[in-house]
């Protein structure tokens, strides 16, 4: 039974969504402020949380950069913001995903399925180290290294990297990308994608946009040399 943690100052929303998650198979808490909900992130007792970006106490933005520094647990933020700078700052600071406010809980559900679908495969995937050019991953660890420096990369960093990685030399959509990062076509207007993939670049570091390429309307190809 899978245990999602809600940081969120709305009460009421809490008490709706522990009614709805409880019923569809989760164990479910929630904490209605950011330095609370930064410290029970951090037990390791839950294995997924849904961050609300505006907080009391301690903003959403501070509670996920600070749990970014100590854990890889996936969190999925939500946003009363609309501008698009405001949801990709999410992403920024290490969001695996982000719905917007008001959103359905039927799609809020769909997106915390998927997520932890996409990190129950990676854990079940084979254990051997797999290297590409200078890139080595290890799946069991989900530690990466680019010559003899590791790489620190969130979750979502991770799982791109490594469908890249395994697939060196043929194009990835984005497609391919968005299904196995959310099981969901990608969207024309999403950004999510290439954020992350931004970083990716920046991580593996000057030499990243010789490593991961655009290909342009298609998607992104890992070049070994």
């Amino acid at each position: 039974m899978p245990a999602i943690l809600l940081i969120d100052d709305d009460l009421e929303l809490g008490d709706l969504m522990h009614e709805y998650f409880t019923r569809e198979g989760f164990q479910f808490e929630s904490v209605a402020n950011g330095r609370d909900g930064l410290a029970r992130a951090l037990t390791g007792e839950h294995d997924l949380v849904i961050l609300d970006g505006m907080l009391p106490v301690l903003d959403g933005m501070e509670v996920l950069s600070q749990l970014r520094r100590r854990s890889h647990i996936p969190v999925i933020m939500l946003t009363a913001r609309t501008a698009a700078h405001d949801r990709i700052a999410g992403l920024d600071t290490g969001a695996d995903d982000y719905l917007p406010k008001p959103f359905n809980p039927g799609e809020l559900l769909a997106r915390v399925r998927a997520v932890l679908r996409r990190t129950q495969t990676a854990a079940a995937l084979p254990k051997a180290a797999i290297e590409a050019g200078p890139v080595r991953i290890n799946p069991a660890t989900r530690e990466v290294w680019k010559g003899d420096e590791p790489v620190q990369l969130t979750g979502a960093e991770f799982d791109i990297l490594d469908l890249l990685v395994r697939s060196a030399g043929r194009i990835v959509s984005r497609d391919e990308s968005a299904a196995v990062l959310y099981q969901r076509e990608a969207s024309p207007y999403e950004r999510a994608l290439d954020v992350h993939i931004g970083h990716l670049r920046r991580k593996l570091d000057s030499s990243g946009r010789d490593l991961i390429r655009t290909v342009r309307g298609v998607g992104y190809v890992f070049t070994t040399g």
